[in-house]
């Protein structure tokens, strides 16, 4: 059972008091901003320079104390959910947002219909230099920008674009019954997180059960399904059009300021080493000693019974030994990280479960949430979170703060880089060979899930895409050909290809957010290439990786990533990805 709050250590409860001492002290801030939310004396003036510095600056302001009451709040109430204080403050929040949302719509707009030589100027000038990335996205979407009356007819529109993914949010999660299956001679109701847990079954008869029951939902359901993604498709082609994209993908990436050669790189990378993935599924069948792999036979450990019992403590210590290739200042950060309070660490009754970070540019320190357990798995989670924790930081410290919040693209990045180091580092120091091959299949499986599934995953999107612009019919049929063509060439020969998996697009929350699962690829490839070079080069590496840490959102996420000496218009870190699966693939082999 989970304890009270009460019950934990002081030292393992996070210090929110570092942000504001007391709610009562919160809605103070809360009233002085609600009166500063005002912006309409700039409508119209964005034009001139002085008007406009004078708006980012009362902008910074609101911005500046709206990221701690919005902070505050969602930490309060993850603390625990039951609490209806702190529920209260996040609708407060949330209205908080409605209207600054509303009376900053005019900015974008605004600044887009302004001249290209007024922009340019802006961008040139010294005194907007905080401003000059936000400026150059505002300058390159300029031609996509429609007229004030189309922009206003596609602004009426949003509730409709919209309405697909929440058409299927509602039928994937209220609607839908997953029924159940027999497990351990009892009868166990599916759903979606009981199917992930099934599909880890040590009996390969439950884990078909749990397959083929929780897929055949989504089969009675394909026509309805089949219309909802098909709809949203459409409505990506229509704006595209309407924008004066090159195609969707086009318009998906732009937004994001990040080339279209960068997911032509990915697709291509990843096809070429599709025969290190068949090798792999082939061991995979040959270690778990099946006569079959199916499918459902994908999520099962192959090596069980190699954990790290760690406490937290132990834990942490591991981690900080782990990343000590990145430096003393950055072990010292870690310490801090701990002796500071910025971690939650433990389960307690009501709390929210899994793993985050977060960060306030006032504090110039950021958070961490932990449900920590005694496993292997909360161990790399420890590393993951404080990753991402460390990129906050830095990217606060060293970035003003209009240019300190980094882009969703690189958010995987300085996470992923700190399990592979760690991994690396348990991995050349221990002496259970046991946990060796359980660490190696965890990085195995890692790739699987995060670079191949999610490649596979955004070639679907690109042929459904390219067939909705070409004219070309999507049907239900034609969907579950293409994808099981996919499956089919990912997976290769060793696994049995079962008649359902022909239909998995159809349960794929992340497909109505058009272009959106291939960074979960880019950012796992950039990690494993700046990890190996740190190992292999050392300081020059890590000295790199620190100006990517501490770039923020200062430029495109592509260009920021070359600081670290990951160029994604090229292939060699992809192919240094590539390198690292089949290395680890060879010495699980000898193990």
């Amino acid at each position: 059972m989970p304890k009270e709050r009460s019950q934990v250590k002081p030292e393992y409860i996070w210090a929110t008091e570092d942000i504001f001492a007391t709610t009562v002290d919160w809605t103070a801030t809360y009233d002085k901003v609600d009166k500063m939310i005002d912006y309409k004396r700039f409508i119209g003036k964005l034009g001139n320079k002085e008007d406009f510095l004078e708006y980012c600056k009362a902008d910074a302001a609101v911005a500046y104390d709206v990221e701690k009451l919005a902070v505050y709040a969602s930490m309060k109430h993850d603390e625990d959910s039951r609490n209806s204080e702190y529920a209260s403050l996040m609708g407060k929040i949330n209205d908080l947002f409605v209207k600054y949302a509303s009376e900053t719509a005019f900015v974008v707009p605004e600044l887009t219909a302004l001249d290209e030589s007024v922009l340019n100027a802006y961008i040139a000038d010294p005194d907007l230099k905080d401003y000059d990335y936000m400026l150059k996205c505002i300058l390159k979407e300029k031609p996509h920008v429609l007229s004030v009356e189309s922009e206003q007819i596609l602004a009426l529109g949003g509730n409709v674009f919209g309405g697909f993914r929440e058409i299927f949010g509602m039928l994937d999660n209220a609607d839908m019954q997953f029924g159940e299956v027999e497990v351990d001679g009892e009868k166990v109701k599916l759903s979606h997180g009981m199917y992930s847990v099934l599909l880890s079954h040590k009996d390969q008869k439950v884990r078909e059960a749990a397959f083929k029951t929780y897929y055949q939902s989504y089969i009675s359901h394909i026509n309805t399904l089949a219309q909802i993604y098909i709809g949203n498709v459409n409505k990506d082609v229509f704006i595209a059009r309407a924008r004066k994209y090159n195609g969707c993908l086009d318009a998906a990436l732009s937004g994001e300021d990040v080339d279209v050669k960068v997911y032509d790189n990915l697709l291509e990378s990843v096809n070429g080493a599709l025969p290190l993935m068949h090798e792999y599924i082939a061991l995979r069948k040959q270690t778990l000693g099946l006569d079959e792999l199916h499918m459902y036979d994908l999520h099962t450990p192959i090596v069980e019974g190699a954990e790290l019992k760690l406490d937290f403590e132990d834990a942490f210590k591991l981690v900080k030994e782990g990343l000590s290739p990145l430096g003393k200042d950055y072990v010292a950060l870690l310490d801090r990280a701990k002796a500071e309070r910025w971690i939650d660490v433990e389960e307690t009754t009501g709390k929210r479960s899994g793993a985050y970070s977060t960060g306030v540019y006032a504090l110039k320190h950021p958070y961490v949430l932990l449900n920590y357990q005694p496993t292997t798995h909360d161990v790399f989670t420890i590393a993951h979170e404080l990753g991402h924790a460390m990129h906050t930081y830095h990217s606060n410290k060293y970035q003003p703060q209009a240019k300190a919040d980094y882009k969703i693209f690189v958010a995987e990045v300085a996470s992923t880089v700190n399990e592979v180091l760690l991994l690396k580092y348990i991995l050349k120091t221990c002496n259970d060979v046991k946990l060796k091959k359980y660490l190696l299949s965890y990085y195995m499986d890692m790739i699987r899930t995060t670079l191949f599934r999610q490649t596979m995953f955004a070639e679907f999107e690109y042929i459904a895409h390219g067939k909705a612009e070409r004219g070309e019919p999507l049907t239900k049929d034609v969907m579950n050909a293409e994808y099981l063509a996919l499956n089919k060439k990912y997976y290769g020969d060793a696994v049995i290809h079962d008649e359902e998996i022909a239909y998995e697009w159809a349960r794929i929350p992340h497909f109505y957010r058009a272009f959106y699962v291939y960074k979960y690829a880019t950012g796992i490839i950039s990690a494993i290439s700046i990890a190996e070079r740190i190992y292999t080069e050392g300081e020059p590496a890590v000295k790199d990786y620190f100006k990517f840490l501490s770039s923020g959102g200062s430029d495109s996420p592509v260009e920021l990533l070359k600081l670290a000496g990951v160029n994604l218009m090229e292939k060699t870190a992809f192919d240094a990805a590539m390198a690292s699966f089949a290395s680890t693939l060879e010495e699980f082999k000898k193990l």
